[in-house]
């Protein structure tokens, strides 16, 4: 077998957390961020994206994911198509055979799985990214930190396969925690701000967060590409709409700093209100079924997690209605439940033998 000895750990698993974006999503988009700044709020939850990286005695590369029903079995070769089947499984091992390897691939099953269905809106594909990556930093033993991984994971999913979307998925996924994240104008960096909150205020916001899956998956590059135009071409409206997105960031990091939840709810709505002008498909007759319900039912405000158009709906609401609030979901179809917060980023281990 070529290049056995290359692999340190012959037997990794990894795990990445998926997250809530709270505030500022869309600023991160680099048609945005390069011009104007963007920033987010977000924090992770207890959902997560799975890698295991196992070195096999045959000839050949296997990618599978579980939750997809997927496999895929390929020659011993870079030589293949990273834009058809299993993307992210076939662009993250080219590229780190291609520059960690020195171009030689190594017979390798990739097994991966996800908690959450495709299209969540929770940064899901982000994260399976970083756990893919962040498993072969450990199995090849390479000196790549939180920061490296997320930017190789930016460079893997929007410049190698061109897939639509933001930068602030990787990031969350990489860190871990409640983060203040800053992307500055001009490309000069991202600056991740992990904020110091005090213990009795994230219980108080985990007890009144409910999330709840509208039972429609998303492709969110439609939704992408329409903010992306709305910038591009200066639509004053969706330019607007998107300054207002960033402030109610910064809003909402003064609140949950000095433990304001209810000053979150407000701002949570506003912004709803503002991330529907951005795009014609940032929300369904679904999704404001099931928001009009949670309204009804105790919820203080809510809005769709990541870009839209299905996927997870986000709520905050008194923490004694809590319960009802997530039995009235269920019976009108949706998928609620209680969700925990979760402070470590991307993760790797080696299984015990």
């Amino acid at each position: 077998m070529r290049g056995v000895a290359r692999y340190v750990a012959a037997n990794v698993r990894s795990r990445a957390p998926l997250r809530l974006g709270l505030g500022g999503g869309g600023t991160d988009l680099a048609s945005y961020a390069d011009i104007h700044g963007g920033v987010v709020l977000n924090a992770t939850i207890d959902r997560y994206a799975y890698a295991h990286v196992t070195l096999e005695a045959e000839d050949s590369i296997v990618f599978k994911a579980e939750d997809l029903d997927t496999e895929e079995r390929l020659p011993l070769s870079l030589d293949y198509d990273i834009q058809e089947g299993l993307v992210l499984h076939r662009a993250v091992y080219r590229h780190m055979m291609l520059k960690y390897n020195n171009g030689r691939a190594l017979p390798t099953t990739i097994t991966t799985t996800i908690d959450v269905p495709a299209g969540s809106g929770l940064g899901a594909s982000s994260a399976l990214t970083v756990a893919l990556i962040e498993a072969f930093v450990h199995a090849l033993q390479l000196p790549l930190g939180p920061y490296e991984v997320a930017r190789l994971a930016f460079e893997v999913e929007r410049r190698q396969l061109g897939l639509a979307g933001g930068m602030q998925d990787q990031y969350a996924a990489a860190f871990g925690g409640f983060n203040f994240i800053e992307f500055l104008a001009g490309g000069a960096g991202v600056i991740v701000n992990p904020l110091r909150l005090r213990r009795d205020v994230l219980n108080e916001f985990e007890s009144a967060l409910v999330i709840c899956f509208s039972g429609q998956s998303r492709q969110s590059a439609d939704i992408i590409r329409q903010q992306m135009e709305g910038i591009d071409q200066l639509d004053h409206s969706k330019l607007a709409a998107m300054h207002r997105i960033k402030d109610h960031a910064h809003a909402m990091k003064a609140c949950i700093i000095s433990g304001n939840i209810h000053g979150m709810a407000d701002i949570l709505r506003q912004s709803w209100l503002a991330k529907k002008q951005t795009a014609t498909a940032i929300s369904t007759s679904t999704v404001d079924q099931l928001l009009e319900i949670a309204m009804d039912n105790g919820a203080w405000a809510g809005k769709v997690s990541g870009a839209g158009g299905g996927g997870f709906i986000m709520l905050l609401t008194d923490p004694e209605r809590r319960l009802s609030l997530i039995r009235a979901l269920n019976a009108a179809g949706g998928e609620a439940s209680a969700v925990k917060l979760t402070f470590d980023g991307a993760e790797a281990w080696t299984v015990p033998s």
